[in-house]
Order: C-alpha cells, then sequence, then structure tokens
C-alpha cells in the first residue's frame, strides 16, 4: 500500500476545507482553521519530495518541518483563544492579522534557513524532532483544553464538533508519537531496526494510520461543524 499517495489525498481535502472553513466563519475560528490548514503544506513538501522536482533541496524540506511546527502552535493558540471565549465572550484581534501574523512568521523562519548554513542530513533530523515534539505534547494540550471548552458550552451544538476535535488529537498523537519513537530510538536504520523488527513494523504502521485517520477526521470535522454553524 502506498500510504504517501493515501494521506496526501486525505490531507489536501482537509487542508482545502480548513482554509475554505477559516474564511467563511467568525474570527474566533480563524487561527484554529488555519493551524488545521496550515498541516497541508508541512505534509505536502515532505511527502511530496519523492514525486515533484525541487522539493528535495535541503531548505524547503526544513521549511516543511518548520510550518509544521507553526501549525501546531497557531491551533493551539486558537483553541487557547476560543477557551476564553466561551467563558467570558470576548474576543481580541480580526480575522486579518491572524493571516498576516502566520505569514510573517512563516516568512521570517524561512529568512532564517536562507541566511543559515544549507541544512544537512543531521540538522534536518533535529528540525524534524522538534515538530514532533511539539505535535505531541501540545496534542495532549489541546485534548485538556477542547475538553475543557466542551464543559463550558455543552448547551451548545457545537459542543459535538469540539468533542471530534478531541478523537482528531488522539489520531494526531499516534501518528506523531510512532514517528517521534522511530526518530528517538534511531528505528528507521536498518540495522537498528533488524534488531528490534516487531517494534520497528508496529511503529511504522501506528505512524500510518494515525496520519491517515488524522487527514480524514480533520476534513470530516470541519465538515460537519460548518453544518452545525449554519
Amino acid at each position: 500500500m502506498n500510504w504517501d499517495i493515501i494521506q496526501l489525498t486525505f490531507w489536501l481535502i482537509a487542508g482545502l476545507v480548513s482554509f475554505y472553513f477559516s474564511i467563511g466563519n467568525a474570527r474566533v475560528w480563524t487561527s484554529i482553521a488555519v493551524g488545521f490548514g496550515f498541516i497541508l503544506i508541512g505534509q505536502l513538501i515532505p511527502q511530496a519530495m519523492p514525486y515533484l522536482p525541487g522539493l528535495e533541496i535541503p531548505q524547503v524540506e526544513a521549511m516543511g518541518y518548520i510550518v509544521g511546527t507553526i501549525s501546531i502552535l497557531v491551533m493551539t493558540h486558537g483553541f487557547q483563544e476560543y477557551y476564553i471565549f466561551s467563558r467570558t465572550l470576548e474576543l481580541e484581534g480580526n480575522k486579518i492579522a491572524v493571516y498576516l501574523v502566520t505569514l510573517g512568521v512563516t516568512a521570517c523562519s524561512f529568512v532564517f534557513i536562507l541566511i543559515n548554513p544549507e541544512p544537512d542530513q543531521r540538522t534536518l533530523e533535529i528540525i524534524r524532532v522538534v515538530e514532533n515534539v511539539n505535535w505531541v505534547f501540545l496534542s495532549l494540550i489541546n485534548i485538556d483544553l477542547i475538553r475543557k471548552i466542551c464543559q463550558n458550552i455543552k448547551d451548545s451544538p457545537i459542543s459535538r464538533g469540539f468533542a471530534a476535535f478531541i478523537l482528531v488529537f488522539v489520531f494526531i498523537f499516534i501518528w506523531r508519537g510512532s514517528e517521534l519513537y522511530i526518530q528517538v530510538y534511531n528505528l528507521s536504520d536498518p540495522v537498528v531496526a533488524s534488531h528490534f523488527p516487531f517494534r520497528y513494523q508496529l511503529s511504522l504502521l501506528c505512524q500510518n494510520v494515525g496520519n491517515l485517520l488524522a487527514g480524514l477526521s480533520v476534513g470530516g470535522t470541519f465538515l460537519f461543524l460548518a453544518r452545525l454553524l449554519r
């Protein structure tokens, strides 16, 4: 089974739905939707590398991982904003500011990559580990935040949509946690993998299935929310 093609298809749908959702709904949803939409870019670059020319450039690969980190940071900020909104009904800023700040941080990151030495394999691996560490721990934080949001809006129909986000982050935790486990223990090295074949194969399966289910659930959750918000 070619996991990359299937995963990219689901993330393409999820990313487009997320961006469209961010444009068509209230400011309080913007950071959440933009964060999920950015996963598309973070996923597209590393996974499309074998298929599209030019993506194997180290700086481009590094930006793919950095965009992935920006993605989880933006959406976590969005859930924090919504938690405060669910308690106080107060919200600061506007939609344009969210887009501009996110693009500004991405541009600054790109400049940082360009003015520094070309990333070698070790540097790329470190950037990727940092990305996965952020995803793993912030996924746990977001699960708790969403649980609190659900309690605050339990009488609202959209509480079911937020409950679906908990499932999304469970899948993300499985996906990113498995990938981080492989990285930390260097199980992708054939010599190491030969000593722990079951652990490697199980981790790889969890990584691929978690990725697939995360992409599918993100798109499904935003479509469900769009229906609830009509």
